[in-house]
């Protein structure tokens, strides 16, 4: 029985450690008084990818991960990704205007400069993420998030 409880013990500690995810530069904004969005780079300095699988906010009535898919000629159509996005293990994610984004849909209230909306990020590996993102509608697109992945 004792070689069991090491065993199991040392099979344990020989698992990769999970997903250590941070935010970074989080930031919302409005596109119009029904639908806003918020932008950040989530990063991960774990062994193990990640994968943010859906964002809660009491601020819409949906909240979705999406991102902008090119259709040709020009035409941008925004989309909803429902199998979420990768944080890749020792890298990083990047949420960003024109790319993907937490989108909300249906806001109950208006978002306004210097407020601060809650939301709750979930994760498959590092579970529940709840944060308070500024609204920042001076924001430049080319500031928060970056590139890529």
């Amino acid at each position: 029985m004792k070689s069991f409880a090491l065993s199991a013990a040392l099979a344990f500690c020989a698992l990769p450690a999970l997903a250590d995810i941070t935010i970074n530069d989080p930031y919302a904004r409005a596109s119009n008084t029904r639908a806003g969005a918020a932008f950040m780079v989530i990063a991960n300095s774990g062994d193990t990818d990640d994968r943010l699988i859906a964002a809660r906010s009491d601020i819409s009535a949906r909240v979705e991960l999406h991102t902008h898919k090119d259709m040709g000629n020009g035409v941008m159509r925004m989309m909803e990704v429902e199998e979420g996005f990768v944080i890749p293990a020792g890298g990083q994610h990047a949420l960003a205007r024109g790319g993907d984004h937490v989108m909300f849909m249906g806001l109950t209230a208006p978002m306004e400069q210097a407020q601060s909306v809650t939301v709750t990020l979930v994760f498959e590996a590092a579970g529940e993420i709840t944060l308070d993102i500024p609204v920042d509608l001076d924001r430049k697109p080319q500031h928060g998030g970056g590139h890529g992945n």
